[in-house]
């Protein structure tokens, strides 16, 4: 493994060869791509030369959907799983394929202009922090990041090092949520007081403790790349390709997975901040009759949260958030007849005149009842992104190729910064709720199970439980680091 020592040396290497190429590039008409890519700059008849790491399920579909947008050379591929990787490397037979991305950035980086991070929860955010210092833009899967520190780290890192970003939260580029945003500025359901958000995930096992029997480590697989910045534990059965969805180590639970696509219009659309304060109830499992299972690595099987979000122009005093999770949901709108569809997945918007519904992405917006999809015509006023919602890939190519700050994007990171910092507090009321507290008698209480979790935005802390602030920011295994 390289140490941080190397890496710093890595970026100091570049800043200068960067100040000594810019210099050089003064007496030129022509300059070539290795000079001003990494500035966040293309010759305009260039065409963005990317980078894939995390190549497999996700980050196969990104890259194909990137590739497609005509835009864009897949230049590179990396991953820690050649299982995982095959159909990327066949489909893009003259990227040249790594398994570490450290070295596949120390190596390349005169030759990349842009990276898309597809990996596991737990390391978007240092691997995305590396690109970026090294003047890279980047599109980086949902959510931002594993915790709300990073978050917080790269929203900053991407405005310092000017690069063009993007969250894969692609529903944020649709048609449904701005046909939402129209209705509510027309006036349609008035100012919204709740709204509810509700998912049939997870899909993947919660509420477990982690297996005594370690497994055998597939030959394809390098297990202590996988790992990366999360703690050492012997490798398990069933744990990648998807499951580790369902452990906090590496996961962020059904909201992390879904939230970017199902918390995001409401956010967008009412122009929310992050939290004042969030609150939660969790499914649980039994041991016995009498025993509760207590399972802290592991995401709940079912939760149930609300949040305060500060009043806005759009909504009527502070607007009260539900997320429902694990096939949780809200009781059926009045407004929506007997068999009439209400979704595995949605947000409906209770406003002061009226309500209004979507799915997953924003899309199949609709306002209640129905019958008022018929009557209702209101003007198109906010610009659409070409191609919809597999535009969201097309317009970061696009942004990255002009350069930093020349094209609008629909989840820059200053965007997906605090929506992902959002998914996140809520995570911090759904862990809270399994940390023990032992009394002066030895009794062992669980006091997050009972209480409202109070978020001091600034500070980037709950202030009035403590115990659960250690989930902010969590500790990187040794010789990994954010590199800040």
């Amino acid at each position: 493994m390289m140490e941080e020592k190397k890496d710093s040396a890595a970026i100091n290497s570049r800043r200068n060869f960067i100040k000594t190429a810019g210099l050089a590039a003064a007496g030129f008409m022509i300059v070539p791509r290795h000079v001003l890519g990494g500035r966040g700059f293309l010759a305009p008849s260039d065409r963005l030369m990317v980078a894939g790491i995390g190549v497999g399920g996700k980050g196969e579909s990104n890259l194909a959907k990137i590739y497609n947008g005509g835009k864009s050379e897949i230049a590179f591929l990396c991953d820690v799983d050649d299982r995982r990787a095959a159909n990327s490397v066949k489909a893009f037979p003259k990227a040249k394929y790594y398994r570490d991305y450290r070295e596949m950035l120390d190596k390349e980086q005169k030759s990349i202009d842009a990276v898309v991070v597809s990996t596991p929860d737990h390391n978007h955010a240092m691997i995305a922090m590396a690109a970026m210092q090294l003047g890279k833009h980047v599109y980086v899967e949902k959510p931002l990041t594993h915790d709300i520190y990073e978050a917080r780290k790269l929203r900053e890192a991407a405005e310092r090092y000017k690069v063009v970003t993007q969250m894969g939260n692609q529903g944020s580029s649709g048609e449904g949520v701005r046909q939402l945003q129209e209705w509510l500025d027309d006036g349609q359901i008035g100012k919204v007081h709740t709204v509810y958000c509700w998912t049939n995930r997870p899909t993947w096992p919660q509420g477990l403790l982690w297996p005594s029997t370690p497994g055998v480590v597939p030959a394809e697989l390098d297990w202590d790349l996988w790992l990366g910045s999360a703690p050492y534990k012997p490798y398990i059965e069933k744990l990648v390709p998807f499951n580790w969805r369902g452990w906090w180590d590496y996961g962020t639970g059904a909201i992390g997975d879904m939230g970017a696509h199902l918390v995001e219009p409401s956010v967008k659309v009412l122009g929310l901040d992050t939290p004042l304060d969030v609150q939660c109830s969790v499914g649980t499992l039994y041991l016995d009759e009498f025993k509760r299972g207590y399972f802290p690595d592991s995401c709940p099987p079912s939760s149930h949260v609300i949040m305060t979000f500060e009043k806005t122009k759009k909504t009527k005093g502070n607007l009260k958030m539900h997320w429902m999770d694990g096939g949780i949901k809200p009781e059926r709108p009045e407004e929506l007849l007997p068999n009439e569809s209400f979704g595995d997945n949605g947000v409906l918007f209770e406003g002061t005149k009226g309500k209004m519904m979507c799915g997953v992405y924003g899309a199949n917006p609709k306002l209640l009842p129905l019958t008022r999809n018929n009557e209702v015509r209101t003007k198109k006023k906010l610009p659409r992104v070409p191609g919809d919602v597999d535009g969201h890939y097309t317009q970061w190519a696009e942004a990255a190729i002009a350069g930093y700050g020349k094209i609008q994007l629909s989840s820059p990171f200053d965007v997906a910064g605090p929506l992902t910092e959002t998914l996140l507090i809520a995570n911090l009321a759904i862990r809270g709720t399994d940390v023990p507290r032992t009394k002066a008698d030895g009794k062992v209480i669980y006091p997050g199970r009972d209480i409202k979790l109070l978020w001091d935005k600034q500070n980037m802390r709950v202030t009035n439980f403590d115990e659960v602030n250690q989930y902010v920011k969590r500790e990187y295994r040794k010789d990994w680091s954010l590199g800040i």
